[in-house]
């Protein structure tokens, strides 16, 4: 069990409740400066510190440098649980041993409640590795799973996902930092249609028939008003109620943000080229 922490007293404690039953967890801290390196003296975990690149980055780091007990390692954030059900499947999956890697659906809770229609479940990420089989490959402020010797496979029970556990003030700072490293990202991918329209219905696994349903939405025009109109009426995000409707805003609030950094980075580079040009 690896779970990254920055700064996550809020969060720690309803963390590690949820592992009770794993006898080996691991933390690796980016040397968070609140009171989280004192919940963390309090509990039987190893800790390791180092400082934040990134998520793929500090996960591979782990995954080289800590001696875990076991070879199946499942990579949780502080701000997420496990719950009894998935603990049951991973060690199922484990004891079988057929697949290098898994992915996860998450239950994202908001003003609670499981926002169950607008968040897209089930939305799948990498999150148990085995040890050796398999590594992270950062993407956007994310990771995906990179390649493997035995394939991927899918669990069918899900985490919990506590992602607004420290207020929206949080939520809004996090997503204006990721919002940066999503447009860079979006301005690094090619933009044909055809090859995203290909990778969404021929990828060889789900994680990669996703990305390739997130490339044809990244060049979607009015991106965020039709964000809205298709988490809140076409998947239905009206039934979870109010939180559903401020969540559909703030996801719409989010895309706006990326939209206008790939502006910025567009009107930017056509700047440098116009004075290239004068020169």
């Amino acid at each position: 069990m690896l779970i990254l922490t920055y700064n996550e007293a809020a969060n720690i404690e309803r963390c590690l409740e949820s592992l009770a039953g794993c006898d080996d967890v691991v933390v690796m801290d980016s040397f968070s400066t609140d009171e989280t390196p004192a919940h963390l003296e309090r509990r039987q975990v190893r800790v390791f510190q180092r400082v934040f690149d990134t998520f793929a980055g500090q996960r591979n780091w782990a995954i080289d440098n800590v001696p875990f007990k076991y070879p199946w390692v499942l990579h949780l954030d502080a701000d997420e649980c496990l719950t009894p059900a998935l603990d049951r499947e991973i060690r199922k999956v484990a004891d079988r041993d057929e697949k290098s890697a898994y992915l996860l659906a998450n239950k994202l809770m908001f003003m609670g409640r499981w926002i169950k229609r607008a968040s897209m479940y089930p939305y799948y990420q990498a999150r148990l590795l085995r040890i050796g089989e398999s590594r992270f490959v950062q993407t956007g402020h994310g990771q995906t799973v990179g390649s493997t010797s035995r394939g991927v496979g899918t669990l069918r029970e899900p985490y919990l996902h506590y992602n607004f556990s420290k207020g929206i003030s949080d939520w809004i700072t996090r997503h204006n930092r990721y919002s940066t490293d999503e447009a860079a990202r979006i301005g690094s991918r090619s933009r044909s249609w055809i090859g995203a329209m290909k990778q969404a219905i021929c990828g060889r696994t789900q994680q990669e028939k996703q990305q390739g349903r997130k490339r044809l939405a990244d060049a979607m025009p009015c991106r965020p008003v039709v964000r809205f109109g298709y988490l809140y009426f076409w998947r239905l995000g009206l039934l979870d109620g109010m939180a559903g409707f401020h969540y559909c805003m703030l996801m719409a609030i989010y895309d706006y943000f990326i939209r206008l950094k790939c502006r910025e980075a567009r009107l930017s580079h056509g700047e440098e080229a116009e004075q290239t040009v004068s020169r």
